[in-house]
């Protein structure tokens, strides 16, 4: 089977149909990915049916979303340690008028998205380098978003302390976990508040079509973030609130 095919047929699966003009997109961007991946390390996910499963519908797993609506993606988003683009460029995808901005610390990534963003032919989507705890005491993009995501590898608490304060009141933060976060979530009550935050909903599921895992921690802005979050960088990260 050839990759557009499998493409568009695991998408299927998943329960999306995608357009032309979307299939081109991410067969681009894997083919960007694979490539540049020789030469950086991008990710340890090189086979191109993993790449669709584990990063392409992983990162749009939001779809298959009781209490994630269509309206939610009409707004302003940060993907915030973006990494290669996950979850936010197939989000984007998705979702083409959805106004992105990818945030990494490496610039290296940050060169690569720039590409991946300029042959996919993407428009309102652009990137920052540069740490989220500093970045989100520019006035520039403090709750400045309507929704916030992030699929990095760190907990609950410190997560919170460098997304929360990207959204405006009233925005969202989505938080991609692949286990049992109950016990995470416990910990991370106090952090969420302090922040300005409110877990409204977590959504466990399977992806349609795999075996594979997935939650959505949903968290709603009720409050502005006091100005002091979040703390210097690596400090959310060192000693998180518990």
């Amino acid at each position: 089977m050839d990759k557009r095919t499998y493409l568009l047929e695991s998408f299927s699966k998943f329960g999306y149909e995608l357009t032309d003009k979307q299939a081109d997109q991410f067969l681009t961007y894997e083919k960007l990915l694979v490539e540049w991946n020789q030469k950086m390390n991008l990710t340890a996910i090189t086979d191109f049916e993993e790449i669709v499963w584990k990063h392409f519908i992983d990162s749009t797993a939001v779809l298959q979303s009781e209490y994630v609506s269509r309206e939610t993606w009409n707004g302003s988003m940060i993907d915030v340690g973006t990494g290669a683009g996950f979850p936010g460029i197939p989000l984007k995808i998705i979702f083409p008028n959805l106004k992105v901005t990818l945030l990494d610390s490496l610039n290296k990534r940050i060169a690569f998205l720039d590409e991946v963003i300029r042959v996919c032919g993407l428009e309102k989507i652009d990137t920052i380098h540069g740490r989220a705890e500093d970045m989100a005491h520019n006035e520039k993009y403090r709750e400045r978003y309507d929704l916030c995501v992030s699929r990095a590898v760190a907990n609950l608490s410190t997560l919170s302390e460098y997304c929360i304060p990207f959204i405006r009141k009233g925005g969202k933060f989505i938080s991609y976990k692949s286990a049992d976060i109950k016990e995470e979530l416990n910990n991370s009550k106090k952090a969420i508040k302090i922040f300005g935050g409110e877990c409204k909903m977590v959504e466990n599921f399977i992806i349609n079509g795999t075996d594979l895992p997935r939650s959505l921690v949903i968290i709603t802005k009720v409050d502005n973030t006091p100005k002091k979050y979040p703390r210097k960088a690596g400090t959310p990260s060192k000693s998180p609130i518990c």
